[in-house]
């Protein structure tokens, strides 16, 4: 007698449930992933001049130019610095307690012209920013930690102590695009 031999189904894994689950993933993966935004460069600008309004008269002697060249060069009113230089004569322009005639009369009316040129490199760019905005920081946090005993940033926001400490040290910055020379 022979015995035939009987075809063995296969076994198969049911898939019709697979794209339900890969659906699920997906909206879960969409959900919980965050997505760093690139916000920029924060900076507050001043409200436009009117049609008609010409623009305020400024002393030179207030005036700190500030320029970053095509190769990454930092001049500061016609003479080269390093980065790293920036911000001590900075705070010295700002500050002047030497009441020096080449350097602004008052942290009031002390403005900050930074040029670039079209090929400045975005990094020095940055740096040259961050450096000026750390001097306005440390000569805050310092006129902060004498006037209240804390630094700048523990003021609370908006409070009269901290805009008493933005007016004697007000960030008066000027960002331009020099050109291709």
């Amino acid at each position: 007698m022979l015995l035939k031999k009987r075809k063995r189904e296969s076994a198969e894994i049911n898939g019709s449930s697979m794209a339900d689950i890969a659906f699920l993933l997906l909206i879960f993966f969409l959900v919980t992933t965050t997505i760093n935004v690139d916000t920029g460069i924060g900076l507050v600008l001043p409200p436009p001049l009117e049609d008609d309004q010409e623009p305020p008269p400024i002393k030179e002697r207030n005036l700190m130019n500030i320029l970053v060249n095509a190769e990454g060069r930092v001049l500061m009113d016609d003479e080269p610095k390093q980065l790293n230089e920036v911000k001590a004569s900075l705070i010295e322009f700002i500050k002047n307690p030497t009441n020096d005639p080449d350097l602004a009369e008052t942290p009031e009316l002390a403005i900050v012209s930074i040029k670039t040129q079209r090929a400045t490199p975005y990094k020095i760019y940055v740096d040259m920013l961050d450096e000026v905005m750390g001097a306005y920081k440390d000569l805050r946090d310092e006129a902060s930690r004498a006037n209240y005993g804390v630094p700048f940033s523990s003021l609370q926001d908006e409070s009269p102590q901290q805009e008493q400490i933005q007016d004697m040290y007000p960030k008066k910055i000027s960002i331009a695009e020099g050109g291709d020379s």
